[in-house]
């Protein structure tokens, strides 16, 4: 049986608990692809999402954001599945922003499963799409991800 390859999607603020992730995945058996960004940041010990994004302060690094998004993408249609961590940011359980939307987005369009954390509530802005896509919530037990 070939082993299957999760995508793990999600804000780059939850970066080390995509790490974590990747690391509970793999125990259990599955290849575990995640955004480059995570490893650098583990190699560097610096989790500050600040200090990565520097296209907000050089619009010359703009290539560097449409670079990271195009390596992603390639994850995703090279998974099996994507899971998608959405834990709290801005005083918001649940969150899935932009960037994360899109990656959902292509899973769905190339019917791979989507398999997300934790529920989400009305106060998400991109609610509907999400639940549009019909993903597979977790309700916080990643140990019920199955592919």
């Amino acid at each position: 049986m070939k082993q299957k390859t999760i995508t793990i999607c999600c804000s780059a603020s939850f970066y080390r608990q995509a790490l974590e992730a990747e690391e509970a995945l793999t125990q259990r058996g599955f290849r575990v692809l995640i955004p480059n960004t995570a490893y650098r940041m583990k190699q560097s010990g610096n989790f500050d999402v600040s200090a990565y994004k520097t296209w907000y302060t050089n619009a010359d690094d703009w290539s560097r954001k449409t670079k990271l998004m195009e390596e992603h993408f390639e994850k995703i249609l090279e998974g099996d599945a994507i899971l998608v961590l959405n834990l709290e940011k801005n005083g918001m359980g649940g969150y899935i922003g932009g960037n994360v939307l899109m990656e959902m987005a292509l899973a769905f369009h190339y019917k791979k499963p989507i398999f997300v954390l934790n529920p989400v509530t009305q106060q998400l802005p991109v609610y509907e799409e999400v639940l549009g896509m019909q993903p597979i919530f977790l309700n916080g037990n990643l140990a019920d991800l199955r592919v």
